[in-house]
């Protein structure tokens, strides 16, 4: 995943501080799903280094998570874009997006994280009448999201039943 932000609405240490929060940091997987962190320059390399070294400290279990210089960014395959998103299949079929509309859409960005238990009901109601979707559309995320909830949620993916 490559982020891109704003330096005046946060900074690379908030990213960093997100990451550790919400990834499982020691998990061992192969390279094409492998942990890592990329710096573009000397300043990002040492808040990285520094972060892990901070995490390992309070982490029983090795870290995994790699340091490494950002060089060429490769988009996944077609079939891991918004992954998350896909599995809601009904949902995401009616959004009638392209290959490359998936990658680029805010919209399949946002209902990723609320459809996976990120972010409040309320907040979605507000937020989701401004993306130009149909009352139906909204009524099944709406109730997708509120079972979620109800069910304690998710983290990284996984549902708690």
């Amino acid at each position: 995943m490559e982020i891109q932000y704003n330096p005046s609405e946060t900074n690379y240490s908030a990213l960093l501080d997100m990451f550790w929060k919400y990834h499982d940091s020691t998990a061992v997987n192969k390279t094409q799903y492998m942990s890592a962190i990329f710096y573009h320059d000397e300043e990002q390399q040492s808040l990285a280094q520094s972060s892990l070294i901070l995490m390992q400290k309070n982490t029983p279990k090795k870290i995994q998570t790699k340091i490494l210089p950002a060089e060429r960014f490769y988009d996944a395959e077609n079939y891991h874009q918004k992954y998350l998103l896909r599995r809601h299949t009904k949902i995401f079929q009616s959004l009638n997006l392209t290959d490359s509309q998936v990658i680029h859409s805010s919209v399949a960005a946002r209902l990723t994280g609320y459809l996976n238990g990120y972010g409040s009901v309320s907040k979605l109601t507000e937020e989701c009448h401004k993306w130009g979707l149909n009352e139906d559309l909204i009524k099944m995320i709406i109730k997708v999201v509120e079972k979620t909830t109800m069910n304690g949620g998710c983290e990284g993916g996984v549902c708690k039943k």
